[in-house]
């Protein structure tokens, strides 16, 4: 019964994402969220690519296509979640350039480590590929299960509401990743087996696609408005300031530069030939021409009005 059960929903998958698809496409969200419609699309491909194989009865040709494809839709899920980030930081740049970076450097950890970890198991029923396969998974869902705890804490300081369509993207995946990961810790335990867990996960997944489904049915919102977004604000103006320091705070390094184009002897020739004017409150005084071919003079010649 599991085994049907669980047929029927994974035929289903593609329905309902055509459906999402295609309000997306209504909605004109492909173009926000171009990365999670291709991860759609991708689905629904893999779909038509994986079942007529599962059903011929290939089995080694299935097991390669399937973490091949599991491969390439776990890249494209963590670009999405990228996405997702982009778009909550959309109204302050500085604090999006510092998220892209992290996000590249955190795509390299987790490459690395599951490729480590893979090496130092043990030889068992699993191939390297899948090993590496199930590792990234799985820490792709825990990023995800971040994500969405990250928008619930903070989103009141990010102006970010729950009527978003980002938000939406990230409490599909969000959900569905802490089912399969509370799923997983069941199987170990061993509370569970294992076409108990392919129904849950599929069961899980289905109810995702109606949350991306509902939220892109939603008309658009603005982000909300509130006093707790200056402190984001001074986030991202603080970390400008320490990417571009301002030139007007330092005044050592304005008064060298001020120097050494007083004493450069292009600076000397340039002001040899202009006639100098020097407004003060109560006087003018205009410096001739002859004053200036004067290789020296004496201290008590200067005017008091010159020294500044």
């Amino acid at each position: 019964m599991n085994a049907n059960i669980q047929l029927a929903l994974w035929i289903a998958h593609p329905v309902l994402e055509l459906s999402l698809a295609g309000v997306m496409f209504w909605r004109r969200l492909h173009r926000t969220f171009p990365v999670f419609f291709a991860y759609i699309i991708f689905q629904v491909v893999n779909f038509l690519v994986l079942f007529p194989i599962y059903r011929s009865g290939s089995i080694m040709p299935y097991f390669y296509a399937y973490w091949i494809s599991a491969a390439i839709s776990l890249a494209i899920g963590f670009k999405v979640i990228h996405e997702i980030f982009l778009d909550v930081f959309r109204p302050y740049h500085t604090l999006k350039d510092l998220g892209t970076v992290l996000f590249k450097w955190a795509a390299l950890v987790m490459l690395l480590v599951a490729m480590v970890v893979t090496a130092a198991s043990q030889a068992g029923t699993d191939t390297p590929l899948a090993q590496t396969v199930i590792i990234g998974q799985r820490c792709v869902r825990v990023i995800q299960c971040g994500l969405i705890l990250f928008l619930l804490v903070f989103s009141k300081y990010l102006g970010v509401s729950w009527k978003q369509h980002s938000f939406g993207i990230a409490l599909g995946f969000g959900g569905f990743a802490t089912v399969e990961l509370v799923g997983l810790a069941l199987f170990s335990g061993g509370k569970i087996h294992s076409p108990t867990l392919s129904l849950i996960n599929t069961t899980a997944y289905s109810f995702s696609i109606l949350i991306w489904i509902g939220y892109g049915l939603l008309k658009t919102t603005s982000r909300e408005t509130s006093a707790n977004l200056l402190m984001s604000q001074r986030w991202d103006q603080g970390l400008g300031e320490l990417r571009q320091p301002g030139t007007t705070d330092s005044l050592i390094p304005m008064f060298e530069r001020m120097v050494d184009r007083a004493f450069s002897p292009a600076a000397r020739d340039s002001a040899g030939g202009e006639t100098k004017e020097i407004k003060e409150k109560h006087i003018v005084r205009k410096i001739s021409v002859a004053a200036k071919a004067t290789p020296s003079f004496s201290a008590s010649a200067v005017p008091k009005d010159l020294v500044r």
